[in-house]
């Protein structure tokens, strides 16, 4: 039965992730449609502040109605979100429906964690959620074949309403199946003292801000890169979406291995190499100064190669660390993401003021992930 079940929440994470990946690297360009480059800052620090704060709020929800319901709830959420963005022409409509899918698409992704802890054996951890990372992150790279095409013939909006499909198959997915799921028993614990649990066990607090820091990578990235690539690279949508297929594939082919591998070995070599591996990779970025498709694609393809790697290494650390029944310290932890994206507008706009050109903000990145490196080389590896 755990495999079963296992296997839909493996489909329903893919269903789930095609259209955040369709999305995610539009949805700035497509903000700046509608309203200025700073007020597109402020609308992902409000929608991330307001995430933080119906994270904090989870346990109690999955307390009351349970995490099959809560995902369906949030899944007609998201929905009803890209509708919105698909359908509307009014600025403040647009801005009031892309919060609504921050926040739910966040909500989402921390309760599928939760069915993956509950259907995973603690001793396989590593190899359940390097195959539930591969299988969701092929969905991004399919994604980014798709886009830029869909783009081309219908604009954004055209992306949202196809968007708007996959959640519908998403949200009846949760309506028909995992009827018979029974939610972990939780144990209701006060933020504070959730916070303190953090504090307190150094391995897990080193954790946390190393997965922070790869959130603070992929917001920096989404926002940033596809500016950067149309207004200062002149790079085409279609050319774009084709770049970001190429530059995803790390996440579906390492996923698995290295999750297998941490089983073995350990996460801590492989994180710091995998920090490593990105941060010299920015730092080369801005050297970069002709509008080549197959320079940026191997560029790009080689942050990611760091980035997936630190993904798989990190999420695994923590959920051997902690049991399903967890859900106050799993939506903690799950606050980097929403976190990340008030951490990197507000250090972008200084950094954008201050540096000579664009192309400078990524070797800021780059030092932000040297840093990581430094963080874990200080983590002690989970058996």
């Amino acid at each position: 039965m755990i495999d079963h079940n296992r296997k839909i929440i493996y489909i329903a994470g893919f269903l789930f992730s095609i259209p955040m990946a369709l999305t995610s690297y539009i949805n700035s360009s497509f903000l700046e449609n509608h309203i200025n480059a700073y007020n597109v800052s402020i609308t992902y620090i409000v929608s991330s502040v307001l995430s933080i704060l119906l994270m904090l709020k989870m346990p109690d929800l999955l307390t009351k109605i349970g995490n099959r319901l809560t995902t369906l709830v949030f899944g007609v959420l998201t929905l009803l979100s890209y509708l919105g963005l698909a359908f509307s022409n009014n600025s403040s409509v647009i801005v009031a429906s892309f919060i609504l899918y921050f926040v739910s698409t966040n909500f989402i992704l921390a309760s599928l964690d939760i069915f993956i802890e509950d259907f995973s054996k603690k001793r396989s951890i590593g190899s359940a959620r390097g195959m539930y990372l591969m299988i969701l992150n092929s969905a991004w790279v399919i994604s980014q074949v798709i886009s830029g095409s869909i783009i081309a013939k219908s604009s954004f909006k055209g992306i949202y309403l196809f968007s708007a499909g996959f959640i519908l198959l998403f949200s009846v997915m949760f309506r028909i199946f995992l009827k018979n799921f029974k939610d972990p028993k939780d144990k209701k614990v006060p933020v504070i003292k959730t916070a303190r649990v953090f504090i307190k066990n150094k391995n897990i607090s080193r954790i946390y801000v190393l997965n922070f820091l790869l959130r603070f990578f992929f917001a920096w990235m989404i926002i940033y890169t596809p500016i950067y690539l149309v207004n200062y690279m002149n790079f085409g949508w279609a050319e774009i979406g084709g770049m970001f297929s190429i530059m995803l594939l790390p996440f579906v082919f390492l996923g698995f291995p290295l999750g297998k591998l941490s089983d073995k070995i350990g996460e801590k070599k492989i994180l710091t190499i995998g920090f490593l591996v990105s941060a010299f990779s920015l730092a080369f970025i801005p050297f970069f100064v002709m509008p080549n498709f197959w320079l940026w694609a191997g560029i790009l393809f080689m942050t990611r190669v760091g980035a997936a790697t630190i993904e798989v290494m990190s999420e695994t650390y923590f959920f051997k660390s902690v049991s399903e029944e967890d859900d106050d310290v799993i939506s903690f932890f799950r606050n980097t993401m929403p976190l990340s994206f008030i951490g990197a507008p507000l250090v972008a706009i200084p950094v954008l003021y201050l540096v000579p050109s664009f192309k400078y903000i990524f070797f800021v990145l780059s030092a932000v992930m040297f840093f990581g490196a430094l963080v874990s080389l200080r983590l002690r590896d989970v058996r």
